[in-house]
C-alpha cells in the first residue's frame, strides 16, 4: 500500500479515536497497535514495553512532576496574598492599578509555577471578589485574570516547554530562557491595554479612595522578596549552566516547600493534595507520551516525514505561507484540545517541515507556546475560561467571560507577529546563554 494511503488512514483513525471521545493516550496508543499488526504483525509489539520503559525513565521528563509539584505548594504557600496585598498598596490609586497589578503578579507565578491554571485560579479567588467590590468593570476584571494566567506556560519553567524539547530533542535550558523576552513582552502588552483603556474611562478600573502610606507601602515589599529569590534561584541556576532543567526543578520543589514553611502554610494536607494533584497530572502526561511515542515511531518507519518533504518541495510553496498555515492549525486546535496533546499531534508532521526550510525549532517552540497561550483563552473549551467560570459570582455568565478576553487574544495575536517578525526576541538570549 503506497505511504500517503497510509499516512491518510493513520491520521484519519485517529481523529475518528478523538470525535468518538476516547482519551488521547489510548487513541494514539491504539492506533499505533492496529496499525503495527496490520503492517508488521505481531512482532511489532515489542516496541510498545521498550517505548513505555524509555519514556518513564527519561531524565528530561522527571522535570515534569517536580515543576508540577513546585506549582501545587506555591498554590498553598501565601505568597500571592503577599504579592496582592503589596500592589494593592502599591497600586490602588491609579486608574486600573488592581488589574495591572494582577498582569504583574501572573508574570511573577508564571516564573515559579509550570503550569497555567495556578495564577488563574489563585488570582481569581484573591484578586476578583477585591476588583469587583471596588467597582471594576466585571469584563476588565475577569479578562485580566483569564488573560494574566496564560502567561504560566510561556515565562519559564514551562511544563508544555519540556514536552516540546523532549519530543524535539532540543534544549529544554535554551526553551526557558528563550521565552523570557516574549514572555515580558506580552505581560507589557497587557499592562499597557489596560492602562491606556483605564485612562480614558477610568469607571472600568476606577482608582480607590484609601490612601496608604510611605511606611506599609515599604513594608509590603517584603511580599516580593521570596518570589524573586525563588525564580532567580530556578531560572540562574539554569542560565549560567550550574544547574540542568531537571536539577533546577528539584531545586524549585524545594524552594516552594521553603516558602510555604516561612509562611507558615506547610501542613501534611497541603502536602497530601499537593502529591495527589501532582501524580494525577504526572500519569496523565506520561500516559498521553508514551501514545504518542508509540504513534510517532510508526508515523516516522512508514516514511512519511521524508515523503511530505517531497511534496511540499515540489509545491514550491513560500515557506512564510507554511509558517502561518501551521500557526493557523495550532489557533484552531488550541480551542477544542490541551497543548499537550497539540504537541503530540502536530510535532511529528511539522517539525520535520520547519527543520527542511531552516527554521529555529527554538524560535518555531516560542510560537507554537504563544498559540497555546490563545487557546487557553479561547472559547469554546480555553481552560482559564471554565477555571474562571468554577469561581465567578453568579451576575458573571459565560458570555461575560468570552467577551472578556477578546482584547488580550488580539494582543496575543500581535504578540505572536512581533516575534515573526523579529525572531531575535526568542533566539538572542539562548544565544548568549552558548557563548558563556
Amino acid at each position: 500500500m503506497e505511504t500517503w494511503i497510509v499516512t491518510l488512514l493513520l491520521f484519519g483513525f485517529l481523529l475518528l479515536g478523538l470525535l468518538l471521545g476516547l482519551p488521547l493516550a489510548f487513541a494514539f496508543g491504539g492506533v499505533a497497535i492496529v496499525f503495527s499488526l496490520l503492517l508488521w504483525g505481531p512482532k511489532s509489539l515489542f516496541l510498545i514495553p521498550l517505548t513505555a520503559f524509555e519514556d518513564a525513565t527519561n531524565y528530561i521528563l522527571l522535570a515534569v512532576p517536580l515543576f508540577v509539584f513546585m506549582a501545587n505548594i506555591l498554590e498553598h504557600s501565601g505568597i500571592a496574598e503577599e504579592l496582592y496585598d503589596m500592589m494593592y498598596k502599591w497600586m490602588g490609586r491609579i486608574a486600573g492599578g488592581l488589574a495591572i497589578g494582577t498582569i504583574v503578579i501572573c508574570a511573577i507565578f508564571a516564573a515559579m509555577a509550570g503550569i497555567s491554571g495556578v495564577a488563574t485560579i489563585t488570582m481569581g479567588l484573591i484578586a476578583l471578589p477585591s476588583m469587583l467590590s471596588r467597582g471594576y468593570s466585571k469584563r476588565m476584571a475577569v479578562g485580566c485574570i483569564s488573560a494574566g494566567g496564560t502567561l504560566g506556560i510561556l515565562i519559564p519553567p514551562s511544563v508544555i516547554m519540556i514536552l516540546y524539547a523532549f519530543l524535539t530533542e532540543e534544549s529544554v535550558g535554551q526553551l526557558f530562557i528563550a521565552g523570557i523576552i516574549p514572555g515580558i513582552l506580552i505581560t507589557i502588552l497587557f499592562i499597557g491595554y489596560i492602562a491606556i483603556r483605564c485612562f480614558i474611562n477610568p469607571e472600568l478600573g476606577p482608582p480607590i479612595d484609601e490612601q496608604v502610606g510611605w511606611r506599609e507601602k515599604l513594608v509590603s515589599l517584603r511580599g516580593v522578596v521570596l518570589p524573586i529569590l525563588l525564580i532567580g534561584l530556578v531560572l540562574g541556576v539554569i542560565y549560567m549552566g550550574v544547574c540542568t532543567p531537571t536539577e533546577a526543578s528539584a531545586v524549585g520543589a524545594v524552594g516552594a516547600l521553603v516558602c510555604a514553611l516561612i509562611h507558615r502554610k506547610l501542613t501534611m494536607a497541603v502536602i497530601k493534595q499537593s502529591l495527589q494533584r501532582t501524580l494525577a497530572l504526572t500519569c496523565m502526561v506520561m500516559w498521553i507520551l508514551i501514545g504518542a511515542t508509540c504513534f510517532t515511531q510508526l508515523y516516522t518507519a512508514l516514511g512519511a516525514p521524508d515523503m511530505l518533504n517531497e511534496i511540499i518541495t515540489g509545491l514550491d510553496l513560500s515557506k512564510w505561507f507554511l509558517l502561518a498555515f501551521m500557526m493557523f492549525v495550532f489557533f484552531i486546535l488550541g480551542m477544542f484540545m490541551d497543548p499537550a496533546g497539540i504537541i503530540m499531534i502536530c510535532t511529528p508532521v511539522f517539525i520535520p517541515i520547519i527543520k527542511l526550510f531552516g527554521f529555529n525549532t527554538i524560535w518555531f517552540g516560542i510560537l507554537f507556546t504563544i498559540c497555546m497561550e490563545m487557546g487557553y483563552i479561547t472559547p469554546p473549551f480555553g481552560f482559564n475560561l471554565f477555571y474562571m467560570r468554577a469561581i465567578v459570582p453568579s451576575n458573571i455568565s459565560m458570555v461575560d467571560i468570552y467577551r472578556s478576553i477578546v482584547p488580550f487574544v488580539l494582543l496575543e495575536i500581535l504578540a505572536l507577529i512581533i516575534v515573526i517578525l523579529f525572531p531575535e526576541l526568542a533566539t538572542w538570549l539562548p544565544a548568549m546563554m552558548i557563548q558563556q
